[in-house]
């Protein structure tokens, strides 16, 4: 695996509210963001020196098809600046901040933006549906109906016979993350819910129910990323960017009786190869569950417990913000919302908060690592694109 010439960190970061907002327009929520990180990292607009911007299916919601990051940040102080668009599924804005990053710690710039803006409410959900099915292979997958909910019912149904997890527990990470939205002001979902709620609330694909599925949205999230050797005259304490991992789906045959590895465990194998961290130093985990059974899952994919064991850890109070691990003290994509173009950085912005120590009722004891796991699409049964990102104080 190569090196990069230097270290990148973050120096402030953002995320609007997540939610249902008909009266504002895309680029509004990414101007929100944009301002807001840059204010948090005491940076000028001119001191930025590039822009990465994250959207998923903005082109086909309204027809800005291209330019969409050009576009967004024209009233943001930022005309002129290279912009680069990074339309990656469910992980464009994560992707954002990997080219944002290879770029600081290549040597190319000192300062850059990353932000991520997704507007999913149009008044047509039919529209948004169709939008985000193109995060699919549309000839083999998404126009034969082998969409997101589907394929996790799929995989928690395995999950379930393999280990003997219940929907029970299923439902008891809806429940837990739940309860950390409702101390997040800026969720869309700030209620609790209870196990007998979950289970009784609409089936959408057995054994996943409505309250286990994230919330379609609006909002916007960013970063600012800058050299190690001029993070400190922006502030004293900047968080460092030990890695991102990112791979694209393995792509399982089911006809042969191989298992490859998932996109989660090439991205993160990648990200522990190039930080030298491994699972055993992490913190804390923002994971992306797009739907409450993926957190075992992914938990168990990600390296911090063994195959079948990640029910355990629930149940035990592990991953609770009081736990060993906490995942998802942000409240989750069930809880905190999901637009899809904002969701990676807006994990950025909840696990680099934990570091800095200012999540209010929800913070982590004292966190030094913190790691985001933020993938999307679909293709062949894995996600298409996954990225790992790992953070230090």
């Amino acid at each position: 695996m190569g090196r990069l010439a230097r270290e990148a960190c973050i120096i402030g970061t953002s995320m609007t509210h997540f939610g249902k907002f008909p009266d504002k327009r895309l680029r509004d929520l990414a101007r929100e963001a944009a301002w807001a990180a840059m204010d948090d990292a005491g940076v000028h607009p001119k001191q930025v020196q590039a822009v990465y911007c994250g959207n998923a299916v903005e082109g086909l919601l309204s027809g800005q098809e291209d330019v969409r990051g050009q576009v967004a940040m024209r009233d943001a102080g930022l005309a002129g600046k290279p912009i680069v668009n990074t339309a990656n599924a469910c992980a464009s804005s994560s992707t954002a901040l990997r080219e944002a990053w290879l770029a600081v710690a290549s040597g190319l710039y000192d300062v850059v933006l990353a932000v991520g803006f997704e507007k999913l409410f149009v008044g047509d959900t039919g529209l948004t549906t169709r939008a985000l099915a193109s995060c699919t292979d549309v000839a083999v997958e998404g126009n034969l109906g082998v969409f997101f909910p589907g394929m996790y019912a799929m995989d928690a149904k395995r999950y379930m016979h393999e280990t003997g997890c219940t929907r029970e527990q299923f439902a008891k990470v809806c429940v837990k993350n739940h309860k950390n939205g409702a101390l997040n002001p800026k969720a869309q979902v700030r209620r609790e819910v209870t196990v007998e709620e979950v289970l009784a609330s609409k089936t959408v694909a057995d054994p996943i129910t409505l309250y286990m599925c994230s919330p379609i949205g609006d909002g916007g999230a960013a970063a600012v990323v800058c050299a190690d050797r001029v993070a400190r005259r922006f502030r004293i304490d900047p968080i460092h960017i030990a890695a991102i991992g990112m791979a694209s789906g393995g792509y399982q045959d089911m006809a042969i009786d191989e298992v490859k590895p998932t996109a989660t465990q090439m991205a993160a194998a990648e990200a522990f190869d190039i930080s030298g961290i491994g699972p055993e130093d992490v913190d804390l985990v923002e994971l992306h569950g797009a739907f409450s059974p993926a957190e075992f899952m992914y938990f168990e994919q990600l390296g911090f417990c063994g195959p079948g064991e990640a029910p355990r850890y629930l149940e035990d109070g592990e991953t609770e913000i009081t736990g060993r691990i906490p995942v998802n003290t942000s409240g989750g994509l069930e809880s905190k919302g999901h637009p899809v173009g904002a969701t990676g950085l807006a994990m950025v912005h909840e696990v680099t908060g934990q570091l800095w120590g200012r999540c209010g009722e929800r913070q982590v004891l004292d966190p030094k690592v913190g790691l985001v796991h933020n993938g999307g699409g679909l293709i062949g049964g894995d996600a298409a694109v996954m990225c790992v990102h790992i953070f230090r104080k």
